[in-house]
């Protein structure tokens, strides 16, 4: 599984970053995080030690829905959804729709922070 690049930087020169990208100022290497938090608090609320553990059994067990994964996790389906949209919102799990069940996919388990 690949290593997410994760960045952290101020509010104001994310903004800053984003534009000179949209004016074509700026070209971001592919070495550089393409997922941005603005502080080390923010990025631990999402990367939490119980956020990055169930990023590991997505990854090892595959589940087929989320229930499935609550099932798995001991977790409820509720929480266990909120928690995955957020997660997915950031870019560490994909949701994918099939049939009549959402299946969640890890986009990876390592991470690399730039601070």
């Amino acid at each position: 599984m690949k290593t997410i690049v994760v960045g952290i930087m101020p509010q104001e020169k994310i903004r800053e970053r984003v534009l000179a990208i949209a004016r074509g100022d700026y070209k971001p290497k592919a070495t550089e995080p393409k997922i941005w938090f603005t502080s080390m608090r923010s990025l631990a609320e999402v990367l939490s030690d119980d956020n990055r553990a169930l990023l590991k059994v997505i990854q090892e067990a595959k589940p087929q829905s989320i229930s499935s994964l609550a099932g798995i996790t001991g977790r409820k389906p509720g929480n266990l959804s909120r928690t995955l949209k957020t997660m997915s919102n950031y870019g560490f799990v994909e949701m994918k729709r099939e049939n009549r069940h959402v299946r969640p996919v890890a986009k990876g388990t390592d991470f690399r922070i730039v601070a």
